[in-house]
């Protein structure tokens, strides 16, 4: 029983004590992203937190956008990310929700406020309001508009609702207190004139609330139970509980912060990615180089292998960094023994079993995943001529190197052993061809033990290869120099993040790929067909993850 109370974190245990003293009948979460762009991993662990508290405590979750902001918000952004959500097994059921369907609450709790006289309206520019909003060390100075009277303040917030006045002419502030320590409570603005139209409501409204005091009411017309955020908003708490306290919810929820996920290295800021797409460095939102989900998904990860990162890097309050390796050993280590392991050649160059029946071809049998017997074997085609890598033969080898070279013999996997007897070169001097002998005394599973060479390499038929492109991504940005720039804030970018091969060579097996069916490539890595531009006629791989890496998971304490 100890062992099961120290493997809470405080999160848990915040909602048991709230579930033991009567404060919570229903545990009731929620993932609420503003639709201003697609979601990136971080969001990603805020997703699974909520979802997974819910379904822990036999709860609600519910899936709601924040669209109080007309300005950057689209119809795109709210599918994209509903699909991400969905992919990464979030179920929210019946329970999708708009910020923007409580507008009409939203504007009659403003009235209720300004009734009470803790909201008034005023007519200070948005300087002058930063202005008199005074510093950390300073207190800030009263509106001049503070004590309006309740009637003329109602006139002015319905004059605002009905178009009266221009974009930052009059907004409502909440009346709380200018001296306060914390300056998210020295009279926060609650409502603005914005003539936008809205993605869901259209020209309906024409003042539109502000975050800090339209989340907590979303929350409790929905009645979230736990409001689980990250850390930046701890010092929002005590306006988020001024709110609900002063609309007097029967249960208000409580909020509850968390330390956000960071990853070296990568780029998850908006606008960054925004000017990426729009300048088109990269392939748009879902570019397999960025880590926004719907990239890491088109890129080839799971969502078992993010589930498992999540859960890795666990829930503190403290802010710290994770090491990027640590998502990439989680994609290996969940597709290593579910995959079929493949042969492809990137670098062709052409080997002739000159001692082969011309025109035979034979069927090999070759397990899909020696790791795992489940996925079955296939067959093989096996010819006189195939495609090796050009790294496997060299002329002049060095000291060490068990591959192929004039006098060597080596296993062609799941076939034969070859020797190689001599090659072609073509006019530049580059080798085009490799002339082997085999000996049929030597093929895979027969048993034979009459002696053993040290190097295996693969291969792909020549009769009824797969033509395709593979796609090898490394980091976006630049690891040496930091992600910003520290003089002007710009992207350290990486000009060989991305290396197109085309002609590469591969077992007919892969004819069949769909996009984001996967595969490890033999020595070369984790591929996954691309959702955009793969075609059965074309297709097209992009290395999800190489296959060994220097990173060791940290001891668990």
């Amino acid at each position: 029983m100890e062992d099961e109370v120290v493997s809470k974190n405080f999160i848990e245990q915040a909602i048991e004590e709230d579930i033991r003293e009567g404060h919570c009948e229903t545990v009731r979460t929620r993932f609420p992203p503003e639709p201003n762009g697609y979601l990136h991993i971080g969001h990603a662990k805020s997703i699974l937190l909520n979802y997974g508290l819910a379904k822990k405590y036999h709860g609600e979750f519910n899936m709601r956008f924040d669209d109080t902001n007309p300005t950057k918000e689209k119809t795109e952004f709210v599918e994209s990310i509903l699909e991400d959500i969905r992919w990464l097994g979030a179920d929210w059921g019946d329970r999708l929700f708009f910020a923007s369907d409580y507008f009409g609450q939203m504007y009659e709790a403003a009235v209720k406020l300004i009734k009470k006289g803790k909201a008034y309206v005023s007519d200070l520019t948005a300087d002058q309001i930063r202005e008199y909003r005074g510093t950390l060390t300073e207190s800030g100075k009263e509106d001049p508009n503070a004590w309006r009277g309740v009637e003329e303040n109602l006139r002015l917030f319905e004059e605002m609702k009905d178009g009266k006045y221009q974009d930052g002419e009059m907004v409502l502030r909440a009346r709380i207190d200018m001296a306060s320590p914390n300056i998210n409570m020295r009279d926060p603005v609650l409502y603005r004139v914005a003539h936008m139209t809205h993605h869901n409501t259209g020209d309906r409204w024409c003042i539109y609330p502000m975050y800090d005091f339209a989340h907590p009411i979303e929350d409790a017309i929905e009645g979230v139970s736990h409001s689980i955020c990250t850390l930046e908003f701890e010092d929002h708490r005590p306006l988020y509980d001024w709110v609900v306290r002063e609309l007097e919810y029967e249960r208000p929820p409580r909020q509850i912060e968390f330390a956000k996920l960071y990853l070296t290295n990568v780029v998850t800021g908006k606008r960054y990615i925004k000017k990426l797409v729009e300048e088109k460095i990269v392939d748009g939102w879902d570019d397999p180089r960025l880590v926004s989900i719907a990239a890491l998904r088109r890129r080839g990860f799971t969502p078992e292998s993010i589930q498992r990162f999540v859960e890795l890097c666990g829930v503190s309050k403290a802010n710290s960094s994770v090491d990027y390796a640590m998502l990439e050993y989680c994609i290996r280590e969940d597709l290593k023994l579910k995959r079929s392991r493949m042969m492809v050649v990137l670098d062709p160059i052409k080997l002739v079993i000159d001692n082969y029946p011309e025109g035979r071809v034979e069927y090999l049998d070759a397990a899909n995943n020696l790791e795992n017997e489940e996925l079955g074997t296939r067959k093989i085609p096996f010819g006189r001529e195939l495609y090796i890598e050009r790294e496997d033969f060299m002329e002049e080898p060095p000291k060490k190197y068990f591959r192929l070279f004039p006098g060597n013999e080596v296993r062609l996997m799941h076939a034969y052993f070859v020797k190689c007897e001599s090659f072609r070169k073509d006019a530049d001097g580059n080798v085009v061809e490799v002339h082997c002998t085999y000996d049929p005394e030597t093929k895979a599973g027969s048993g034979f033990t009459g002696r053993k060479v040290k190097g295996t390499i693969h291969w792909a038929p020549v009769e009824g290869a797969v033509q395709c492109e593979a796609r090898l991504y490394e980091n976006l940005v630049d690891e040496e120099k930091g992600v910003y720039n520290k003089e002007d804030g710009s992207l350290n970018l990486n000009p060989d993040s991305l290396k197109i091969v085309k002609g590469c060579y591969a077992e007919p097996a892969l004819a069949e790929a769909k996009p984001y069916d996967s595969y490890q490539f033999v020595r070369q890595g984790f591929f996954c067909a691309d959702a955009k531009d793969s075609k059965p006629d074309a297709l097209v791989f992009n290395r999800i993850v190489s296959l060994k890496s220097s990173y060791k998971l940290p001891t668990q304490k």
